[in-house]
């Protein structure tokens, strides 16, 4: 339970200091630049970022919720405070990367944060919530389910970003476009792989979608202008989002 609290504060700390609003150098200006919203092909635009605030809201309303005298009784939450921790602090620990200008091992540990993440979305289907009331059901689908789903979403597209930021900053150009476009087709089939898997749950692909959205925006308009990507990005952002629903559909019909 303190772990969890502690490994929160600790990711929003993080996250201030990664915005550069008092301390630190915003990320889209560290590392020389390397993850801007124009760096590469596949990089979102600047305004896909504001759903960190979301996203450390929601962590830091699970720290609260997984603290209550009733979680602190729950299987389930015993399972997950963990994991859950690791990908706050990884969240924390790749801002300092990045801060530290390393973009490589700023790759390293993005990864490590979507393996983390992948295992807290397993856990997360393999022990659902205990259905005491209909409000506790309802809040723990939103602060627990919800909030590491759009983590997940989230996180998978910035690790493609990523990767391709990194391969820019050691001069690889190679088929940039191509490189976008196959990296932006794989997302797209995580994104349905994900809903598969998990019964049609929308928050990760909600994140995903949106993550994808802001790439084509990026690639339509602006500075790095691509039409190519930008209307793959499109097209993966809509096939996430109406395949998860489809999928939802599937999952209760059979239910």
């Amino acid at each position: 339970m303190i772990l969890v609290i502690v490994s929160a504060l600790i990711a929003v700390l993080g996250g201030f200091l990664g915005s550069g609003a008092v301390v630190g150098t915003p990320i889209a200006e560290a590392a020389g630049g390397a993850l801007s919203a124009t760096a590469t092909l596949v990089a979102p635009a600047g305004p896909a970022f504001s759903i960190w605030s979301v996203i450390y809201a929601g962590l830091l309303a699970y720290a609260v919720w997984q603290a209550l005298p009733a979680q602190q009784r729950s299987a389930r939450q015993r399972v997950l405070r963990r994991p859950i921790a690791a990908t706050m602090i990884l969240n924390a620990a790749w801002i300092l990367v990045v801060q530290w200008g390393q973009v490589f091992l700023s790759v390293v540990v993005i990864v490590a944060l979507l393996a983390s993440l992948a295992v807290v979305f397993a856990l997360l289907i393999r022990h659902p919530g205990e259905r005491t009331s209909t409000a506790a059901t309802a809040v723990d689908t939103v602060v627990t389910d919800g909030t590491f789903g759009l983590y997940l979403g989230w996180v998978s597209i910035a690790t493609v970003a990523n990767t391709s930021a990194w391969l820019a900053s050691i001069g690889w150009t190679g088929g940039a476009t191509l490189w976008a476009f196959v990296v932006l087709v794989v997302a797209a089939l995580v994104g349905l792989f994900l809903a598969r898997v998990s019964g049609g749950r929308i928050a990760q692909a909600l994140s995903l979608s949106w993550g994808l959205a802001w790439v084509a925006q990026g690639r339509l308009a602006g500075e790095n202008v691509d039409t190519v990507v930008g209307w793959t990005a499109a097209l993966a952002a809509a096939v996430v989002l109406v395949g998860t629903l489809a999928l939802r559909v599937t999952a209760r019909q059979r239910r």
